[in-house]
């Protein structure tokens, strides 16, 4: 009807008598019209779907998710291990766009691991699996350390704002789940595989003595032997009955959801595969004020980390039926999403009031601080770190300041003035994981000089170097994970605006038992030869795949 309404006001208007020629004039006038229309009327279902919530939520890494609704607000633990501060808060009030708002603990202990001295370090480790609720007012996170070989609770009446109070015992309940019941009793299940229930005491100091018992015997059951994990705990009750999920992860099959469901918090229970597509897995169920329920899960993708999906859930005969036909939906009923930046990365300018030095939440150290070490009141619009002792290596090395990298690409980029670094000091931005990549300006005999540094095998090994008569530098990364691309590549600029490659690309691999966690940027400087040295960084820019090349 549009393209019959254009010709025939085309023809009016020219008033022509020779028909051909009309219709030669109106298409050759029109055309771009037409084509843009019915582009229009083609792509009209691609716009809608960018109208719409898309999978993954966060393409970054946020794993072991516990979440709780409060009203209509919804909030949201996770795992960052030897990070500090340590059980990143988030919140949101559409399921989809979330921001950090606080951390449980600010450092978890005062040990060498944590503090990367005396040659130890907690890789891997720290805080695992975290566990949020909210009853009566309070807000309780709780989780566990490998490190310490403890449990630790933390409960405040302001989530935002703190303080936060700690309560820990002894010893570390794996993956732990904490139900308040109505009967005002308080329970913790945790395991491998054999689940097992204690009740706790009224103020959440320690276990009942003689309530421990196994809860399920084997949480793989539903899905038959040669099955492994069985953990990941998260208990739930919804219309009276109780439901316990957990993750599993049969031989040469994909990590699946499992639930079980019992009358009573005690048993008996019956088990069933839940959901199993993608690997998308381990997490537990929500509601929105609407009542509509989904599952919130994650799933391992490679470098960038575990990655957080949504997927709709319906009841059928007491049970949750997670996915539509089954399956992870690539979008969903929700508002679309408006990026990661600023609520779980931003840049940084670092310009800071003296009354307020603090860093945004976005950030955090790798392992404990040294805070005499590092100021954003030193020189005013910079971040300063310092050195206070000589360091080997890199990854032992304290104060690099690191924030989650995200995907499908991004970039992050630092101007920095090495105009104080000492002999032996190295300073500048890497690629945090096990098999790292660093790009920055290094100090020998006296000169400057630009590198790019591999850890893709054992051995950090320096690709390239490249004499600096300048005091500022520009460096960037950018990382791209498009379908597990997993590549990073190194550049540096003289100038901000022309940039050269520098080294070669990194192929980036995430590593469970060393690190545990998906690729950081880092800002770093320490020194291998004299300590009192100091690189100031006038500013962190990060950015999404559409700008991530300047």
């Amino acid at each position: 009807m549009l393209i019959q309404f254009i010709m025939k006001n085309k023809l009016q208007e020219k008033n022509r008598t020779d028909n051909n020629s009309a219709m030669k004039e109106i298409t050759y006038k029109t055309l771009p019209l037409l084509i843009l229309t019915i582009n229009l009327l083609l792509n009209f279902n691609t716009i809608a779907q960018l109208q719409k919530a898309q999978n993954p939520v966060i393409f970054a890494d946020v794993p072991d998710m516990s979440m709780i609704r409060v009203g209509d607000t919804y909030y949201m633990s996770s795992t960052t291990m030897h990070m500090a501060p340590g059980v990143p808060i988030m919140k949101s009030k559409d399921l989809v766009n979330w921001t950090i708002i606080n951390y449980a603990y600010d450092t978890l202990a005062n040990v060498d691991a944590m503090n990367l001295v005396n040659g130890k370090s907690t890789y891997g480790k720290g805080t695992w699996a975290s566990c949020i609720h909210y009853q009566k007012g309070t807000f309780y996170v709780s989780t566990f350390a490998q490190t310490t070989n403890k449990t630790y609770i933390y409960k405040t009446k302001d989530i935002e704002k703190g303080p936060w109070e700690r309560i820990t015992f002894s010893p570390a309940y794996h993956d732990h789940t904490i139900f308040f019941n109505d009967d005002g009793r308080i329970y913790m299940v945790w395991g491998v595989r054999k689940l097992r229930i204690i009740e706790l005491k009224d103020d959440l100091s320690g276990v009942k003595e003689g309530t421990e018992r196994v809860l399920i015997d084997d949480a793989n059951a539903p899905l038959g032997k040669n099955v492994g994990l069985g953990e990941g705990s998260q208990l739930f009750k919804v219309n009276g009955k109780f439901y316990l999920f957990n993750i599993a992860w049969p031989r040469g099959g994909m990590r699946t959801v499992v639930v079980h469901r019992a009358d009573k918090i005690t048993g008996p229970w019956e088990g069933k595969v839940a959901f199993a597509d993608l690997g998308v897995a381990q997490g537990g169920i929500v509601d929105t004020p609407d009542g509509t329920w989904y599952a919130y899960l994650f799933r391992d993708y490679g470098s960038v980390g575990r990655i957080p999906y949504l997927v709709p859930v319906k009841w059928e005969d007491g049970w949750p039926v997670i996915g539509v036909n089954g399956k992870v939906p690539e979008t969903l009923d929700l508002p679309a999403s408006k990026g990661l930046i600023p609520g779980i990365v931003a840049s940084d300018e670092f310009t800071r009031h003296k009354k307020d030095p603090a860093l945004p939440l976005v950030w955090q150290w790798n392992h404990n601080p040294d805070n005499s070490l590092w100021s954003v009141t030193e020189r005013k619009g910079f971040l300063r770190l310092k050195t206070g002792r000589i360091d080997t290596s890199f990854v032992k090395a304290r104060n690099t300041l690191t924030q989650r990298t995200f995907g499908p690409a991004c970039s992050g980029s630092v101007k920095v003035d090495i105009s104080h670094l000492k002999e032996g000091d190295f300073a500048g931005l890497c690629a945090l994981q096990r098999k790292f990549g660093q790009v920055g300006v290094k100090i020998v005999d006296g000169k400057k000089y630009i590198f790019m540094v591999s850890n893709k095998t054992e051995t950090p090994t320096e690709l390239e170097n490249v004499p600096l008569i300048q005091n500022e530098i520009y460096l960037k990364i950018e990382c791209n994970f498009r379908e597990r691309t997993d590549v990073a590549r190194f550049l540096y600029s003289l100038d901000g605006k022309t940039w050269t490659v520098i080294g070669g690309p990194l192929k980036m691999e995430y590593t469970l038992m060393e690190h545990f966690m998906g690729y950081r940027f880092g800002l770093f400087n320490y020194a291998t030869k004299f300590p009192g040295g100091y690189a100031d960084f006038d500013w962190f820019r990060i950015r999404d795949e559409k700008t991530y090349r300047d």
